[in-house]
């Protein structure tokens, strides 16, 4: 078994561990921190796939900014068990229901894995940044651009909203 095999297989194993204890915890703020470690877990695997950007963004994105937001709430909410209100058995069953069904997926879709063959990558430039560089800049330069100018309208807009609704 080679060195990547091995990472593979071991960031795998924190994944799904990770994401159980996620599940599992009692506690909701060591369900985040389960869930931060299960996207670091994530980003070793993108990596592994030598998808480097995607791997930043994830560790940027939801490790970063997503996490924090989750446990701003967690803590801003003040979860007691005293206030938390009693669940239907109905409720219980349709969680129940879907987790069966996602692990009927699960199962087909490692069955379909296993009978594949594997992708070998030809060229192993792909997913690193400077090439997406390039196609972003050169081929799609336009539609980037008009989508910067949207976003900048719609942060102008939500602060001018904001003041309104404060005078």
């Amino acid at each position: 078994m080679t060195i990547t095999q091995s990472l593979f297989y071991f960031l795998a194993f924190v994944a799904i561990f990770c994401s159980l204890l996620v599940v599992l915890a009692k506690n909701p703020v060591h369900s985040v921190l389960y869930l931060i470690i299960t996207f670091f877990a994530f980003t070793g695997h993108y990596i592994l796939l030598n998808a480097q950007f995607v791997g930043i963004v994830n560790i940027i994105v939801y490790a970063g900014a997503i996490m924090v937001l989750f446990l701003f709430v967690i803590m801003l909410l003040n979860f007691n068990e005293g206030t938390e209100t009693h669940k239907p058995n109905l409720v219980k069953f349709a969680g129940a229901i879907t987790g069966g069904l996602v692990l009927v997926v699960l199962v087909a879709s490692l069955q379909t894995l296993q009978q594949s063959n594997p992708v070998k990558l030809n060229n192993a430039d792909i997913g690193l940044v400077k090439n997406l560089g390039k196609v972003l800049f050169n081929e799609f330069l336009l539609p980037f651009e008009v989508v910067s100018i949207l976003f900048l309208s719609a942060m102008v807009g939500a602060v001018l909203l904001a003041r309104k609704e404060n005078n």
